[in-house]
């Protein structure tokens, strides 16, 4: 760092603009990715659902249609009377679009017709399944539509791949919403934080780039892998709001710096070896977090995972040097443009005066602090105990949504299509399965409690296959259990048994995500203790600040259990009830523990600096607040609003998403980080600062106090 340090001093009109163009060239190339976005990934590969939709689909061809158009009869006329409106429109998209299947009221088997007429007989169904091989993209998906509208018929469009566009252009709307937003009110909040223009615009200008230089990263990945669509969101406004964050760190150490008398090179200097190895660590910290993520099957999850880390190296690296390179520019001229003299200081002094106040107040009281904090923050975590696993749905989007509306009319006013488990007999060790063994698999399904029917639906010399149909009004619940019924069917001789079908991929993905979630944790717990020994040259502290990530994660699922899935609140933010999305709670675990030991490294480097230098446990303490106490808020702040902007998102998961990074932002920066952590500091005395001999030597080559 010190080498790095002198570089960027000594040459920062190239550091500068080369960060600049770089970022900007790649950024401008990374707007290319929102052509290259999907909506799917929640599928685990390796499950049994996904090996049924693999062998239906190379033996049967796809069998869930893109597109479901939903046809009203006008005033006045009949769906016979305008059938032969709709078969000419349905040809002419099948001449013009290649297609694999096109069936419709009008055109269906007897057996099936009236499966396509609404229970009133005044709405009529197509359904349309584009060749895979047809170049459709979610980028021009949107230009199929207007080819199936007809003048003078209402129509509306349903189908996976309407909501899943319908996603796509949801999130890129908010995406700029957010931006929009966010930026102004973080620019004013940071001008009454620094007291001036020109300190408030570091951070903002630097987290500008890392918006850039996230999506330049996830265009880079969409070359090699799946990209999902809520991966922009998550990297650029975590990006903007690690990087603000990270520039409000430093430019606060380097006024600090600039106030001891030190001129501005050496004062740049000072900053990379102080606040730039702690972001340093910090943002390895939120490294390990994140890659944790990318051990789950589901490509959802790793682009989610790849996002985030494409965020965090983003705004690391541009903090460690365009940041840096623009103080040693600027020098003394950071507080030009200040809204009144001397504002800057006063509030630091402020401050100051106030955290040394509160944590002073907190460690005369430390049992009390700590026990009455704790237990506050265990009734907030209570209602997690009621917690249940769900996914994404239609039911995501907006009321007022087009494909929500059509998918609500789908399922309302038609009858059902089929929604059940498709079951595949295969033979094993060469065998052949036979018709007696469908027949006899479909029996054994007719008789599982919560499946209507059964009946073959298909058979060559690879497979039999049996669709099975839940009966009318069975819940999810019951779903999952007469999927698990069916999965205890036995075989038929010399043959397997094997069982998809949406409630099965749903079920197979939430248990894949159980499955693996006990590895991600402890990725990211022995990554962070790792690192923390590192950096502390302590073994408690480390384990502390696992402990209080792990408390500040308890109480933000709780809060979101209590309103997204029992429904407190969930009107007042416009939002179904629902079981917690388990992608996001990934997500969430993933960004709340990484940002608790982030904020944790910045008090705790203070800490452990003024420690080291011969200050007592509770002198370090009180130094560590005075000085982090404002930049710790003030940063929770601005990143509350930053990923705050995710809760005017019209989709309900990324309000669930902002609502539970607010919760956990508000809960740790302030009530653990700046009053549970002294309370408990104060309490474990010098045992602190324990560790072995060993340990000790590790520090003093890369702790963060060398």
């Amino acid at each position: 760092m010190t080498r790095w340090a002198s570089i960027v001093v000594a040459r920062k009109w190239w550091v500068l603009t080369l960060a600049v163009v770089v970022v900007l060239v790649s950024g401008a190339w990374g707007t290319g990715v929102f052509a290259k976005l999907s909506s799917g990934g929640f599928i685990d590969p390796g499950s049994e659902s996904a090996e049924v939709d693999r062998i239906v689909e190379d033996n049967l061809g796809p069998q869930t249609p893109d597109i479901i158009v939903i046809y009203s009869a006008p005033d006045g006329k009949t769906l016979e009377d305008i059938g032969p409106q709709v078969t000419a429109s349905l040809d002419r998209f099948s001449a013009e679009v290649p297609t694999f299947s096109i069936t419709s009221y009008w055109t269906a088997p007897a057996l099936t017709k009236h499966l396509m007429l609404s229970n009133d007989g005044t709405k009529a169904i197509a359904t349309i399944t584009v060749d895979p091989n047809a170049g459709i993209t979610a980028a021009n998906f949107n230009d199929l539509l207007p080819k199936l509208e007809i003048d003078g018929i209402d129509t509306e469009f349903a189908g996976n791949s309407v909501v899943g566009v319908a996603f796509n252009n949801r999130l890129q709307h908010d995406l700029v919403l957010a931006e929009a937003i966010a930026l102004p009110i973080t620019l004013v909040l940071l001008i009454f934080i620094f007291g001036g223009l020109v300190a408030a615009a570091v951070p903002v200008f630097v987290g500008l780039l890392a918006i850039f230089s996230a999506l330049a990263t996830l265009r880079l990945l969409s070359e090699f892998t799946e990209v999902s669509s809520f991966a922009i969101n998550v990297a650029s406004l975590l990006g903007l709001g690690l990087a603000i964050d990270y520039g409000l760190f430093v430019v606060g150490r380097f006024r600090e710096e600039l106030e001891s008398g030190a001129a501005p090179a050496e004062a740049t200097r000072r900053t990379v070896n102080t606040a730039g190895r702690t972001i340093l660590f910090s943002g390895l910290l939120l490294v390990c977090a994140f890659s944790g993520m990318l051990v789950f099957p589901q490509d959802v999850i790793k682009s989610l995972g790849f996002g985030a880390i494409a965020a965090v190296v983003s705004a690391v690296l541009l903090t460690l040097s365009a940041v840096p390179a623009l103080l040693a520019m600027l020098g003394h001229r950071i507080n030009a443009l200040s809204w009144r003299e001397g504002a800057a200081q006063r509030g630091e002094a402020r401050a100051r005066k106030f955290w040394g106040a509160v944590v002073t107040s907190v460690m005369r009281r430390p049992v009390l602090i700590a026990v009455g904090i704790i237990a506050g923050l265990s009734i907030l975590a209570s209602p997690l105990l009621s917690a249940s696993l769900g996914s994404v749905s239609y039911t995501a989007l907006p009321k007022n949504d087009p494909a929500r509306i059509a998918t609500e009319t789908l399922t309302t006013e038609f009858p059902t299509t089929g929604n059940g488990a498709t079951l595949i007999v295969r033979g094993i060790d060469g065998a052949t399965p036979t018709a007696s063994d469908g027949a006899a698999v479909a029996q054994a399904a007719r008789e599982v409690n919560g499946i209507g029917s059964a009946v073959v639906v298909a058979s060559n010399d690879q497979l039999v296959a049996v669709q099975a149909v839940y009966s009318e009004g069975v819940t999810t619940d019951e779903q999952s259990a007469a999927v698990r019924d069916l999965r205890a069917i036995p075989a038929p001789d010399h043959t397997e048994v094997l069982v998809g079908g949406g409630t099965a991929t749903v079920d197979d993905g939430n248990a894949a995500i159980v499955h693996w979630l006990p590895v991600m944790v402890a990725i990211m717990v022995c990554a962070t203790l790792v690192l923390l020994f590192l950096a502390f040259g302590s073994i408690v502290l480390p384990i502390k600040a696992v402990a209080m990530a792990g408390l500040s994660l308890a109480a933000t699922f709780g809060v979101l259990t209590w309103v997204f899935e029992l429904g407190h609140g969930a009107g007042f933010l416009g939002v179904s009830t629902a079981p917690l999305e388990a992608t996001f709670v990934v997500l969430i675990i993933a960004v709340v523990f990484g940002l608790s030991t982030d904020y944790e490294v910045f008090l705790m480097s203070r800490m452990v600096e003024a420690h080291t230098a011969g200050a007592t446990t509770e002198e370090a303490v009180r130094f560590a607040a005075q000085r982090t106490g404002r930049i710790v808020t003030a940063a929770a702040l601005l990143l509350v609003v930053v990923t705050g902007a995710f809760t005017i998102s019209g989709l309900s998961i990324m309000r669930f998403l902002g609502v539970g990074m607010i919760v956990a932002l508000v809960v740790d920066a302030t009530v653990i980080r700046m009053l549970l952590v002294p309370s408990l500091v104060k309490l474990m005395g010098e045992v602190n600062w324990w560790a072995p001999a060993w340990m000790k030597k590790a520090h003093d080559k890369v702790g963060l106090g060398h």
